[in-house]
Formats: C-alpha cells, structure tokens, sequence
C-alpha cells in the first residue's frame, strides 16, 4: 500500500508524517547600534574629537542604568571627492560604533533620545530578540511530536489499523535560530518602533509501524 502527500505516506508497513509545532514567543531583550561618526582634515584631531562625544555618550547611557555596552566596529576611512575627473583628498572620517543590550524594552526610544542629545549620529540598527529561545523551541518540539503521533493514527484509522505506540524513526527537521525583529536606519524615522511577536517553529518526520 502507498499512499503520499506533502505531510504523510503510507508506504510498505511504515506510516511516514511530518509533525509540525509553533509557538508565538514576545522579545524580551532589545539590542540597539548606533555611534559617533566625525570626519575632518587632520586624524588625530577627529579620534579626539570622536572619543571625546562617544565618552560623552557612554555616560549619559550608564548613568539611565545600562551597562551591557560594547563597541562592535571603529572605523577609520580616508574621504575622496571627483572633480572633473580628478581626485581630491577630503580628509578622513572617524566611525566608532557600539552595541546596547538592554531588558527594559520601553526604554529603547529614550535611549536613543538620550544617545543623539549628548552626540550619537547614527542610529543603524534596533533588534527585539528572545533571549530565552531554547525554552520556546522545546514546547514547540513537543507539540510537532503531538502533531505528528495525532496525524498517524488518523491515517491508520482510515485503514482499520493502528500504530505502533512508539517511532521507529524520527528526524528533527528544524533547529532552535535566534530569532529577532530588526529595524534598520530607513526605516526607523517612519516606522512606529514595537517589539511584537514573534514565531518559533519546530518540524519533525515520524515513522511508525502499523498493524
């Protein structure tokens, strides 16, 4: 006997399904990067220039309590402009970049207010992500085995048989990822910046025995 779909097949004495689980999970840890951009004509006069707003910066975020801060990127960059096809030396320009993680998610605009009121100039990036992902995804697993153990006897049922109470074989088809819901520099002067929801999904393949 055969019979086959996208989720289950009989084949032989096998009952073969694809269980699936998802689970809707709320972010509990926001992570925000944004930094200090400065440019100019002599090097050391815009380090300066940059470490002094970013030390300003990271004060004014300490002092609101927050302490998860670490620079991710520093950048120096030499600047070139194109005039009639000729290369001009503009200076250089000075990037240094950090990461905030904080648990107080409605604090996040203020801690941006804050960073751009004391210097910050350029907010990149916001991601609201579940730090707990693995608890999530567990339950989401056990709900694909429900799902699929529920399918099999149904397609058993339908041939007057029954499964064997326990798989002989099964094949977890997806993995705990970090998930996160990010808002990148376009979007974050037009889009209302919300946490949300977001999904955890786990799918399994289950083969059964049948008499």
């Amino acid at each position: 006997m055969f019979l086959n779909n996208n989720d289950g097949q009989i084949n032989g004495n096998s009952i073969i399904v694809t269980g699936r689980g998802r689970i809707t999970a709320v972010p509990d840890l926001a992570i925000i990067r944004l930094g200090v951009i400065t440019s100019g004509e002599v090097l050391s006069d815009i380090q300066e220039y940059n470490a002094r707003i970013s030390q300003s910066v990271l004060n004014g975020l300490r002092n609101m309590g927050i302490e998860d801060i670490r620079t991710y990127r520093y950048l120096i960059d030499k600047i070139y402009e194109f005039e009639n096809n000729l290369r001009i030396d503009r200076g250089y320009s000075v990037q240094n970049m950090f990461e905030i993680q904080t648990g107080m998610l409605d604090t996040v605009g203020t801690v941006i207010d804050v960073a751009v009121s004391l210097g910050a100039n350029l907010v990149e990036s916001i991601s609201f992500e579940v730090s707990t992902i693995d608890q999530y995804y567990l339950e989401a697993l056990r709900q694909a085995l429900l799902n699929g153990i529920e399918k099999a006897s149904v397609m058993a049922e339908v041939f007057n048989t029954r499964p064997d109470p326990v798989p002989k074989r099964i094949v977890e088809n997806s993995l705990p990822v970090p998930l996160s819901r990010t808002f990148f520099r376009d979007e974050l002067a037009a889009t209302p910046i919300e946490p949300g929801t977001t999904n955890i999904e786990a799918v399994v393949t289950m083969e059964f025995g049948y008499s």
